[in-house]
């Protein structure tokens, strides 16, 4: 028995069936811990597999590769630190999400995930079966409690490693980002603690994955509630946490303590991850986008350039003859301030060719939204044709206002293989690119000072595809329209809630219409970060055939 542990927090960025790549990172991390003297080094949830794997997981192949990595790697054991690491395991043939101990050379205990979370993003009932109430595992004499992320979210996990002697509660996350996530992670840690009376350990990934982002942000709390230590949120790395046994039980020595984002500053920086992570880890070169001298475009724009380098993002502005001379000027602007490579692209003769085309199927009837869509359309192949060509994936740049009521096409401006806006609504694209006009994201790879015009933030939001057109001649202002929104998508309140909230009765029931019908849009669309409660995709998951309506 030892009056003194030393414990790593490691928060890496595994990738999803990425075996060798995670496995050297936690070896390498191991060194780095072993040299800091710690005893023992912990990782996240599913760390050999990389997190969420979904059906990935399901696949007997993956399951024995990743039981032999982490045997592998328990072999190396002999000396030096001990490991706890998430890992798929197969017991009596029921498939589990565990953590293992590894320690003199060997496995020295599994522990399984027992609530297992079916809500949002997570659907683990799928795949995992739930583990049994468990008991602490011994390191050095000193009993351990190892619940798994959703196991700390009610008290009844904890609760049984306390009665069973646990003495430090350690918690593997692989919790994803949401706004106001931190604060409430923290309120849970608390709880437990308060519950308890133990100290608790969080340690959470830092990643994209898909649409998911983890942020981080691991850290201790004393058994009296002090925080004892705080690592960043968005940044990889590994803090060692001391520890000394006393009259009262284990204490955790004060360590670092990062002041981390909050607010927009937060919702950039999972914007970025997210992107940055996406495009690496599927090894693009790097992305292309449409640049229109519209807000959206500009920040998508700014977030890829913070996030990979101006020399790996390409803009291409693609004028019609109703792209006005203002919308000229600000994408040129726009690019001179990011220093991208940007080129122009004309699209009146390729729509012209399309309307010669399709003359004799359209005759007799009037022009409407077909020939303005056929113009996004022309944007979609242009761009299709430069990824195609040489490489870069496609970044499309619509919000989520736009996005929940069809103000998007098909193959369009829709077309592409990530969204860095699409959980974003459009008044929170106003306060992010004024944010970072002011601001430069840590981490960011893009230039110092203003990244857009003013004016871009400051005119009347167009899509420009007809004489003189405004985004409020077919929608509501964007400030009633997202609150509108927001209320039935996050919200899920009902029609007469809404309109109590000084909305007209008919815009509402109009706008509740248009997020249904919009679904078979939605499901085409390119994936994006995951910023709210309630993203669609993962979290909202609404049927394409419906025929419900609230407003009646």
């Amino acid at each position: 028995m030892t009056d003194r542990l030393t414990i790593a927090l490691v928060q890496a960025n595994p990738k999803v069936g990425d075996l060798a790549g995670n496995m050297a990172q936690a070896r390498a991390w191991r060194a780095k811990a072993e040299e800091g003297g710690a005893d023992l080094v912990v990782f996240t949830e599913l760390f050999a597999v990389g997190y969420p794997p979904e059906d990935l997981v399901l696949k007997p192949a993956l399951q024995a590769d990743a039981r032999a990595a982490v045997e592998a790697l328990a072999c190396e054991t002999k000396t030096g630190p001990a490991v706890l690491i998430g890992t798929p395991w197969v017991e009596g043939g029921r498939l589990y999400n565990a953590m293992a101990l590894l320690d003199g050379g060997e496995v020295k205990a599994v522990r399984y995930k027992v609530d297992l979370p079916n809500y949002g993003v997570f659907d683990e009932k799928r795949v995992f079966a739930a583990g049994e109430m468990p008991g602490p595992v011994t390191l050095r004499g000193v009993r351990i409690g190892v619940p798994i992320c959703e196991d700390v979210w009610t008290p009844d996990v904890v609760e049984c490693l306390a009665e069973t002697g646990a003495e430090i509660i350690v918690v593997p996350n692989g919790s994803p980002f949401e706004r106001t996530k931190f604060d409430r992670r923290m309120d849970l840690a608390v709880a437990r603690v308060v519950e308890s009376g133990l100290p608790f350990v969080y340690v959470n990934q830092v990643c994209g994955q898909d649409e998911l982002v983890f942020d981080g942000g691991s850290f201790v709390l004393n058994a009296d509630r002090t925080l004892a230590l705080q690592m960043p949120t968005f940044v990889e790395g590994m803090e060692l946490s001391h520890w000394t046994r006393g009259p009262s039980g284990w204490v955790c020595a004060p360590g670092a303590k990062a002041v981390n984002e909050e607010g927009l500053a937060a919702v950039y920086q999972a914007m970025m991850l997210g992107l940055r992570d996406y495009v690496n880890k599927n090894r693009f070169p790097g992305v292309v986008l449409g640049l229109s001298g519209g807000i959206d475009s500009a920040l998508s724009a700014a977030v890829a350039v913070d996030a990979l380098g101006a020399e790996r993002v390409r803009c291409v502005m693609m004028p019609s003859r109703f792209t006005g001379g203002e919308s000229l000027g600000d994408a040129a602007e726009c690019a001179r301030l990011l220093g991208v490579p940007y080129e122009v692209i004309a699209i009146e003769e390729t729509v012209k060719a399309f309307g010669a085309a399709l003359a004799p199927a359209f005759a007799g009837r009037k022009p409407d939204t077909t020939e303005e869509n056929i113009q996004s359309r022309a944007r979609g192949v242009i761009l299709m044709a430069i990824s195609n060509k040489f490489g870069p994936m496609v970044l499309t740049t619509g919000n989520k206002s736009e996005m929940s009521v069809g103000y998007a096409t098909l193959y369009g401006d829709m077309c592409g293989g990530y969204n860095v806006l699409k959980d974003v609504y459009k008044m929170e694209v106003f306060a992010l690119s004024r944010w970072r006009n002011q601001n430069h994201p840590r981490g960011g790879m893009g230039p110092q000072g203003r990244v857009m015009p003013e004016n871009v933030i400051a005119k009347p939001p167009t899509a420009e595809l007809r004489e003189n057109q405004k985004d409020e001649d077919s929608l509501p202002p964007y400030p009633a329209l997202d609150d509108m929104l927001e209320s039935l998508v996050e919200n899920e309140m009902s029609f007469e809630d809404v309109v109590a909230r000084g909305h007209d009765p008919a815009v509402v029931r109009r706008i509740e219409n248009l997020l249904y019908v919009a679904e078979y849009k939605r499901r085409q669309a390119p994936p994006g970060v995951k910023i709210g409660s309630r993203n669609f995709g993962r979290d909202r998951r609404y049927p394409i055939t419906n025929g419900y309506r609230d407003a009646t």
